[in-house]
């Protein structure tokens, strides 16, 4: 499961546009995971400020 810590997050949208499978959104100061995140975690390398997880 995808988390991000929404305190973290500074809604830069790079997570966005990396991801594979366009299951991240920003949307106004939300980042919204779809139901399609294949949990790759590509994301969380991408991100400056370590606010995404995949936790098992």
């Amino acid at each position: 499961m995808l988390t991000i810590n929404r305190y973290k997050c500074c809604y830069c949208g790079a997570c966005v546009g990396v991801c594979p499978t366009c299951a991240l959104e920003l949307v106004e100061t939300m980042i919204e995971v779809a139901a399609d995140c294949k949990e790759c975690g590509i994301c969380t390398k991408i991100c400056p400020v370590g606010a995404l997880e995949v936790k098992a």
